[in-house]
């Protein structure tokens, strides 16, 4: 009794954590998956920032084609021997000094360079934009094929629970006849057996329904548990109309990631026409405006004049004369830092000219490597052209077979139907022997799951198709 009590005990909590982690669960439809992932997903976020660093590369190489216009001050005090910046002599006291400066320097010529590397940033930039439009399309198509993936685990699942409950009302009825000791034990033995190995099949369903929701929350970048709802998805099981070629040429004409190799070339060539520029001369424009003050700057003022000794002596009649002079006073007042700063303001300006005469072949290097890019850049274009083309023609192919499999899929479901409806009669009537029975079953199990797999592979390679021809939602 104790032991019965304690397995319905465990059943109900068993029971409750499952409604709780259904609660727990969120269903989503195809529609907001796509716009969470567009939100959330880590990887679209990098490539935003790589986008967002193509711009600002693009706009400080306008920025560059402006003038750079730059201001310098300093203050400071010298103690000891040093030159006073006033009068350039020698003095040895403590000084304050101060200097004040603005500088202008602007590039006339410099072959094109700074325009060109506008112009290459310019095309980075689009390309980058159009890089991340082929990554929200990858996105969307990755999302809908994983929501798919999850429709089809689910599906599964659901048929081999049936599958599990129909052998289990098997399993009653073989046991009421093991019970009253009527009919072939070894019947009851292989119905326990098969319930194993259907329990089996629902735990490794589960784990592949699991596992597919996982991938799902990760295209998301959500940490609670999520689920799907195809109420508001429409699964139409349709013949492709379009061929492989006319997917490709469509595909030409839409997706982003053509475009962006493209502007990646034009961007290589504008690399050349950045190298060649080290050859011409740099032609530029400087202008600077300077003044500076110093402690030791005083302004003298007469104040007078006297009659001095020379200190010399002159011998008039046998008497020393002194020798007197004249004298002027001078009273020393220190000169105020604004017009020590207005004294003192001096400018200049003129033309630089830089010429390129060797440099050790880094300018024709440079060119080469350039060059060189440009070969890649174009090589990428086409292996992008080639790969697509290629998966277009693969993914095309292996539909048309999954179709004709599910098509046969749908007869032979069909005929196993009826050959299981049959056998579950005659087993239950003591006329067959129970393995024409589970052979039965299991066919028509193993069909109803093969069929809807058939079912998903071909819309997951329909949805590809459609997202090469840009039309993936």
């Amino acid at each position: 009794m104790i032991h019965k009590q304690l397995t319905y005990a465990i059943i109900l909590m068993m029971s409750l954590i499952g409604f709780a982690q259904t609660q727990s669960e969120k269903s989503y439809s195809l529609d907001e998956c796509i716009s969470i992932a567009l939100e959330n997903n880590l990887d679209l976020k990098s490539t935003n920032l790589l986008a967002n660093s193509a711009k600002v590369n693009y706009q400080q190489s306008k920025a560059n084609l402006l003038p750079s216009i730059n201001g310098n001050f300093n203050l400071g005090v010298n103690d000891g021997r040093s030159i006073n910046p006033f009068t350039n002599d020698f003095i040895n006291q403590e000084l304050t000094f101060s200097n004040l400066g603005l500088s202008l320097d602007a590039t006339i010529f410099n072959g094109f360079r700074l325009l060109n590397t506008a112009k290459q940033n310019r095309l980075n930039k689009k390309a980058s934009e159009l890089e991340v439009e082929a990554a929200k399309q990858d996105l969307m198509l990755n999302v809908t094929l994983t929501y798919l993936q999850v429709l089809n685990a689910r599906d599964v699942l659901g048929l081999t629970k049936a599958r599990l409950e129909t052998t289990k009302q098997q399993l009653k009825i073989q046991e009421d006849f093991y019970e009253n000791e009527s009919g072939n034990p070894a019947d009851y033995a292989d119905i326990l057996g098969q319930v194993a190995s259907d329990e089996t099949s629902v735990l490794v369903s589960e784990s592949s329904l699991n596992n597919a929701k996982l991938s799902l929350m990760r295209l998301l970048n959500l940490e609670k548990s999520t689920d799907v709802d195809a109420k508001s998805l429409i699964l139409d099981f349709e013949t492709y109309n379009l061929s492989a070629d006319e997917v490709y040429t469509q595909a030409l004409q839409n997706l982003a990631t053509f475009r962006a190799r493209e502007l990646r070339i034009e961007a290589a060539k504008k690399g050349v026409s950045i190298a060649k520029s080290q050859f011409t001369p740099e032609i530029s424009l400087f202008g600077g405006l300077n003044t500076n003050y110093s402690s030791a700057a005083e302004l003298f003022t007469s104040t007078g004049n006297s009659i001095v000794e020379t200190g010399d002596f002159v011998t008039v009649a046998g008497q020393d004369l002194p020798v007197m002079t004249e004298q002027t006073s001078f009273a020393s007042e220190n000169i105020s830092y604004s017009d020590q700063l207005d004294n003192n303001l001096n400018t200049v300006v003129g033309v630089a000219v830089n010429v390129p005469l060797f440099n050790g072949f880094r300018a024709k290097n440079n060119v080469a490597l350039e060059k060189i890019r440009v070969e890649e850049s174009v090589l990428e274009l086409e292996r992008t052209h080639l790969d697509i083309k290629n998966a277009i023609a693969q993914v095309h192919f292996d539909m048309e077979v999954v179709y004709k499999r599910h098509q046969s899929l749908l007869k032979q479901v069909e005929a196993y139907q009826e050959s299981y409806r049959i056998n579950d009669i005659r087993f239950k009537n003591g006329v067959s022997n129970f393995l024409n029975y589970i052979t039965s079953k299991n066919n028509l199990d193993n069909a109803k799951v093969n069929l809807t797999n058939a079912k998903y592979e071909y819309l997951l390679r329909t949805k590809v198709l459609d997202y090469y021809r840009g039309a993936a939602n």
